[in-house]
C-alpha cells in the first residue's frame, strides 16, 4: 500500500498531536493479536465450589457478571486459562444480534476462560489492548461479524479463523492509547451515571415497600408525620371506585397518519408510551372503538397480555386509543388516580395479578380479574402526599436516565468520528 493510500484511511476526528501524521493502516484483526482461543472444555460442577469459569451469560450485559458464572472442579493445572487484565472475551456462538458482543477484562476477577466465548490476546508491543476492544465494538466490525457468521435456526457462530480475517484499521500505538484513554474516561462517566440511575431505582423500590402495606399487613411501615395518627387504611376492590374496560377484540386497519393505537409493545421506560411509532388508525375507527372506553389525561393503562400487570399513567392530552391488549382504568374523583397507579405497582397488588393470570392459552388477565384487585386506600390527602413523593422521585430517575442516554449517544457519535468509516476499512 502506498503512502498516498494510507493517508486516505483517516478518521473524521483526530487529536491535535496526530493531525498531519501518516494515515491508519489496513490489516486483519489477527495481525494485532498473539492468539484467539477457545475456553476450558470441562464439565461444570453442580456444587457451589470450584474454579469460577465464564459462560455466555457472564458477558451478556457488556460487563463481567459474577452472578452468572459456572464452576469447574478439577485436579488439572488450568492456570493457562485464567483471565488476565487486558484480555478480551468475545461471544462467537449466540443469536445473530449478539454475535461479536465482547467484554474487556479490566481487573483480576479470579475467573477462568470457559466455553462458547473466544479469548483474544493482544500483541501489546504494537497495540493497545483497550483500543483493540473499542475497534471490535465499532458498528462496522459488529455488522461484519454478523454478516459473516454461520447461521442456524436459533443460533449463529463465527470461528477463530474467520474472526481473525476481520479487516481493521490501526494507527500507531501512541494514537491508539490516546483514543483508548478518551473512550475509557467516557465509559467511566457512563458507568457512574448508570450506578446513579440504579441507586435511584433501588431507593424507589425500597420506599414503595414501606409506603404501601406488605403482604398480610393492613398498614404501611412508613407514614408521613402529618398522617401518623390518622385513621386506618381501607381495603377496596379496584372495580368499586373505578371504571375498568377495554375495546372490542378487533384489529383496526392501519393508516399512514392518524390516531395512535397503543399496544403493550409500545410500553417502554418507567412510564413511557411510544405514541410516535405506534400503529396509526383512522379517526373513524377511533370514534367507533372509543365509544366503549376512551383513555384520557389522568387515566391508567394496564397490560392485559404480554407484560401482564405493567401500568402506565397517562400524562398527555393527546388523542389515542388503547388496544384490547390493555385495559383502561378510570378512577372516580374520591381517589387520586396517580396514587392508584403507584399502588398497582406495589408488591401486594402485583402478587394478586400473578394469581389472576390465565395461562391456559396466551398469558393474560381478564377485565373481571382486574376489577377484583384489592388496594389499600388512605384518605385522599394522604394519597396525594404519597403520589407526590413518588412522582418527584420518578422525575429524578427520568432526568438521570436521560443524562445517561445523552452520554451513550455522545459516545456513539464520538466513536463514529474517532474511527475510519466501515466502507473505508473494507475498501
Amino acid at each position: 500500500m502506498s503512502t498516498e493510500d494510507k493517508a486516505q484511511l483517516l478518521p473524521k476526528l483526530r487529536f491535535p498531536e496526530f493531525r498531519g501524521t501518516e494515515g491508519w493502516t489496513h490489516g486483519q484483526l489477527e495481525s494485532a493479536l498473539l492468539s484467539i482461543s477457545n475456553g476450558i472444555a470441562l464439565e461444570q460442577s453442580s456444587e457451589a465450589t470450584g474454579y469460577k469459569v465464564t459462560r455466555i451469560e457472564t458477558i451478556s450485559a457488556g460487563t463481567i457478571d459474577l452472578e452468572k458464572i459456572g464452576l469447574v472442579k478439577t485436579a488439572q493445572d488450568i492456570s493457562a486459562y485464567k483471565l488476565q487484565v487486558g484480555d478480551i472475551l468475545l461471544s462467537n456462538i449466540n443469536s445473530v444480534a449478539h454475535i461479536g458482543k465482547s467484554v474487556f477484562i479490566d481487573r483480576d476477577y479470579d475467573l477462568y476462560h470457559g466455553m462458547n466465548l473466544l479469548r483474544l490476546l493482544v500483541n501489546r508491543t504494537k497495540n493497545e489492548p483497550k483500543f483493540i476492544f473499542y475497534v471490535i465494538n465499532t458498528n462496522g466490525i459488529r455488522a461484519s461479524l454478523r454478516e459473516r457468521a454461520n447461521k442456524a435456526v436459533n443460533q449463529a457462530s463465527i470461528n477463530q479463523t474467520e474472526l481473525g480475517k476481520t479487516k481493521v484499521a490501526l494507527p500507531a500505538i501512541t494514537e491508539q492509547k490516546k483514543i483508548a484513554n478518551c473512550l475509557s474516561s467516557l465509559d467511566k462517566l457512563i458507568a457512574a451515571q448508570a450506578r446513579k440511575v440504579e441507586a435511584l431505582k433501588t431507593h424507589k423500590k425500597g420506599l414503595m415497600q414501606q409506603l404501601f402495606p406488605c403482604e398480610g399487613e393492613t398498614q404501611p411501615r412508613l407514614r408521613f408525620p402529618a398522617f401518623q395518627n390518622a385513621e386506618d387504611w381501607e381495603m377496596k376492590s379496584l372495580g368499586s371506585f373505578s371504571k375498568v374496560g377495554d375495546i372490542d377484540h378487533k384489529m383496526p386497519s392501519s393508516t399512514a397518519h392518524g390516531i395512535p393505537y397503543i399496544m403493550t409493545g409500545d410500553f417502554f421506560g418507567m412510564n413511557d408510551i411510544d405514541y410516535e411509532n405506534a400503529k396509526k388508525i383512522s379517526i373513524e375507527d377511533y370514534e367507533q372503538l372509543s365509544k366503549k372506553i376512551k383513555p384520557e389525561l389522568g387515566d391508567i393503562i394496564i397490560a392485559r397480555y404480554a407484560s401482564v400487570g405493567a401500568v402506565r399513567y397517562i400524562q398527555t392530552t393527546l388523542k389515542f386509543l388503547a388496544s384490547y391488549s390493555c385495559a383502561v382504568i378510570k378512577c372516580n374523583k374520591l381517589e387520586d388516580s396517580r396514587y392508584i397507579y403507584y399502588a398497582l405497582q406495589s408488591d401486594v397488588i402485583q402478587s394478586q395479578i400473578r394469581l389472576e393470570i390465565n395461562t391456559s392459552s396466551q398469558k393474560n388477565i381478564g377485565i373481571d380479574s382486574i376489577k377484583k384487585l384489592n388496594a389499600f386506600l388512605p384518605t385522599l390527602s394522604e394519597q396525594l402526599k404519597i403520589s407526590a413523593c413518588l412522582a418527584g422521585l420518578d422525575t429524578q430517575i427520568t432526568a438521570a436516565t436521560q443524562e445517561l442516554d445523552t452520554l451513550k449517544t455522545h459516545k456513539k457519535g464520538l466513536m463514529q468520528q474517532l474511527f475510519p468509516s466501515a466502507e473505508a476499512v473494507e475498501a
